[in-house]
């Protein structure tokens, strides 16, 4: 079990993230046209003013685990999945200034219920919405990539290029890994020429390999679903082809 000081300090490490990335969430969404919250987001069915309200809303729902982790009690994520869908529609509507005071609020709860956790909460065991379990110096990490992740989605001038460093490389380990011997997947190596960091996913033996070399925020925009692979250079028996992105495989879901 991890040390109760060293979750802590973790989780106050990630908080700082989570404060500087949201901090720059909240200066894109200011500068939005009020009109502009009901064009399309970059996710399929959603607006802009969804990623919005999703936003706040997993704010208030990581509230929950916080509680949950102070109080040594199961509190839900959500009350149900059906609950949070409709927090979504519901909120998916309103002004601009509704929007970002929401966000603004939602983010102030999130904040001062992690900074009411004693160190040795941070080392309790909390249940993701979808039901696996994960300790609680985590939720700081679970709220950056909904933050860094749906920035990018909101497809208002914020890119996976603009992720900070130690977030990309991270998200870059955690994707890799978690298609490393994914079946049906065709092997492609995965090399960062800026970092250094290095990864195959899929099975060896489901196609020609192909190898993908390119920026690590490139590489993890890839991998998460953000991007067609723009910016990756792709070869193939150490040739490089033409048009890298149409030789890529498709990805499986993220789930």
């Amino acid at each position: 079990m991890t040390d109760p000081q060293t979750a802590a300090d973790l989780a106050d490490e990630r908080l700082r993230l989570v404060a500087t990335s949201t901090g720059h969430l909240l200066h894109t969404v200011a500068g939005l046209k009020p009109e502009a919250l009901a064009e399309p987001s970059a996710l399929p069915g959603w607006t802009r003013g969804h990623v919005l309200a999703h936003l706040a809303r997993n704010a208030d729902s990581l509230v929950n685990l916080l509680d949950g982790a102070r109080t040594a009690t199961d509190i839900p994520q959500y009350p149900s999945d059906e609950a949070r869908d409709q927090g979504i529609e519901d909120g998916a509507d309103r002004p601009l200034d509704v929007q970002l005071d929401d966000l603004r609020d939602s983010d102030e709860r999130f904040a001062a219920a992690a900074a009411a956790l004693a160190p040795g909460a941070w080392t309790a065991s909390v249940r993701h919405r979808t039901g696996y379990v994960f300790p609680a110096a985590d939720i700081p990490w679970k709220r950056l990539m909904e933050v860094e992740y749906h920035h990018v989605d909101l497809a208002a001038g914020y890119s996976p290029a603009h992720w900070p460093e130690l977030f990309a490389v991270a998200e870059f380990r955690r994707l890799s890994d978690r298609l490393a011997g994914a079946e049906g997947l065709p092997a492609v190596e995965l090399v960062a020429d800026d970092t250094e960091d290095r990864a195959v996913i899929g099975t060896t033996g489901e196609g020609p390999g192909l190898t993908a070399e390119g920026p690590v925020r490139a590489l993890a925009a890839w991998l998460s679903g953000r991007s067609d692979g723009d910016g990756l250079q792709v070869h193939r028996g150490g040739d490089q082809l033409a048009d890298g992105r149409a030789a890529l495989p498709a990805l499986p879901p993220l789930g």
